[in-house]
């Protein structure tokens, strides 16, 4: 049984990390570093609340470290944790900069320590059938790849993410997991192209991206917003043999918000009518049932590598190479360039 302290009981960690981590056998949540403490007693009676970081990392009994803090502080965070002798997860992205996400990697291999990032939307519904449907080659060769995080969130929330700083704005937040999901299906664009703004009355940090990936002659269009009220396809895929559209996001966030877990009879499925629609070429268009999503599988794949020494469920190299492309989409933008990667 590998035992796991937690860091951070905020969104990340009450509403993702903690049910998942718990949902999986082999994994049981000891403690969580939090200032929330009566949430915990109230959620996790089982569970012993810290105060302090340290208190965690020199507890001989944990094993594995999850890291849900601020993003600017996975790199402290983590660094720490495996100083101390510590498996590592970090919610993503990994650090700020490429450079610290590097160390990271290069601190784990040298203390023969797991890391690994929580790369969730992997394991989205939606993804799951996209990817599907190019490995079967229903599209043929793919040209165009499109997929969208847009919502409408016209007033600005309080917290971190909004505020200036390392690891704030959208890009950083909904972008590292388009990313991953473009990176994941095609590996590294030789350029970027972006456009990265804030758009909200009394936004401070970015809240609008649309960034074209060069996989010549592919391109990879990712975008972000929160003045959306109707959103259009989440992916659209067109390749040589055929198109696959689909509409509406993966469920499971939702589900866990309301307090549904793995295991539940519809955890990870889709509604029937945002089935995703496939046109072949010179064919007539049909619905396509989506996969089941699972975000569990995460974890699950973490237990088995540490136990098996089995490959972590997300290389922390794939994380680096998100923050890669990020770096470079900045620069694009604060540039008006297209910047090679």
């Amino acid at each position: 049984m590998t035992a796991v302290g937690l860091i951070g009981y905020g969104l990340a960690g009450s509403v993702f990390h903690a049910p998942l981590i718990r949902s999986v056998p082999g994994l049981k949540l000891t403690k969580i570093v939090t200032s929330r403490h009566d949430q915990v007693a109230k959620d996790l009676p089982e569970v012993t609340a810290l105060a302090a970081v340290e208190d965690l990392f020199s507890d001989p009994v944990i094993d594995l470290v999850v890291i849900a803090s601020p993003s600017a502080h996975h790199y402290e965070h983590a660094r720490a944790a495996l100083l101390a002798g510590k498996h590592v997860v970090v919610d993503k992205p990994l650090a700020t900069t490429s450079r610290n996400a590097s160390e990271l990697i290069e601190l784990a291999a040298a203390r023969n320590r797991v890391l690994s990032v929580f790369q969730n939307r992997r394991w989205d519904n939606d993804f799951l059938t996209v990817e599907h449907a190019i490995e079967q080659g229903w599209l043929g060769k793919v040209f165009h790849y499109e997929a969208h995080f847009d919502r409408f969130r016209p007033q600005i929330k309080t917290g971190w993410r909004e505020v200036p700083g390392p690891g704030a704005g959208i890009l950083y937040d909904l972008g590292a997991h388009l990313i991953d999901q473009s990176l994941h299906l095609f590996g590294m664009p030789r350029a970027v192209t972006a456009d990265i703004i804030a758009q909200r009355a009394g936004a401070k940090v970015d809240d609008y991206f649309h960034l074209v990936l060069d996989y010549s002659p592919l391109r990879v269009i990712l975008h972000a917003a929160t003045l959306v009220i109707q959103p259009g396809p989440r992916f659209t895929v067109h390749g040589d043999s055929g198109s696959f559209l689909k509409y509406g996001i993966d469920g499971q966030e939702d589900a866990l918000k309301h307090g549904q877990r793995p295991g539940d009879p519809d955890w990870g499925a889709d509604s029937p009518k945002q089935y995703g629609e496939l046109t072949p070429a010179g064919g007539a268009p049909r619905k396509i049932e989506t996969l089941r999503g699972g975000y569990e599988r995460y974890y699950q794949a973490l237990a088995a590598c540490l136990e098996t020494d089995a490959p972590p469920p997300v290389d922390p190299r794939d994380s680096r190479d998100v923050l890669l492309v990020i770096e470079a989409a900045r620069r694009s933008a604060a540039e008006r360039r297209t910047v090679s990667v």
